[in-house]
């Protein structure tokens, strides 16, 4: 084989085996990914599942893309419900709604409140009238990724029950 020939093969196998690395990443970060996770949850308390809403993802995108400069967890204040998370590394989207539903134990649901407030992910998540979901995330120039998904109609209703 000519060098020629093994600089092409070379080049033809960095190109093949990046594309395929970055197919797995984007898979980890798809609309049905973030749909599973929460369609399982709410699954698990006999709610309805979501659907993808595009709308959702876009302003979610946006946002995500506004706090790139510092990865505050502030949010929106949006006409959506909203969750979000920040983590380091490679942190895939899924992993911070898998973090929200660790919440779930400090629901309590017959006197429906939180213990500390913290549960508020949880039930918007589990939320029985929300029915669109769209979820996005960022890297930050810190390092970080911010995640977040949008909800709608948003949930967190005071004195309503999730489910």
């Amino acid at each position: 084989m000519s060098s020629q020939n093994h600089i092409i093969l070379s080049i033809v196998f960095f190109i093949c085996s990046t594309l395929c690395c970055i197919n797995i990443s984007l898979a980890q970060n798809s609309p049905q990914d973030y749909l599973d996770v929460h369609n399982q949850a709410r699954k698990d308390v006999h709610v309805g599942p979501l659907q993808w809403d595009n709308t959702l993802e876009t302003y979610a995108q946006d946002y995500a893309n506004k706090r790139i400069k510092d990865c505050e967890l502030e949010h929106s204040m949006g006409q959506y419900g909203e969750n979000l998370a920040e983590g380091y590394g490679e942190m895939n989207g899924t992993d911070a709604v898998k973090f929200w539903l660790t919440e779930k134990p400090n629901y309590d649901y017959h006197s429906n409140s939180c213990v500390n407030d913290e549960c508020l992910h949880y039930t918007q998540i589990v939320w029985r009238d929300t029915v669109h979901l769209g979820c996005a995330k960022s890297k930050c120039k810190n390092g970080w990724v911010f995640v977040i998904c949008s909800y709608s109609p948003p949930g967190n209703v005071d004195g309503q029950r999730p489910y």
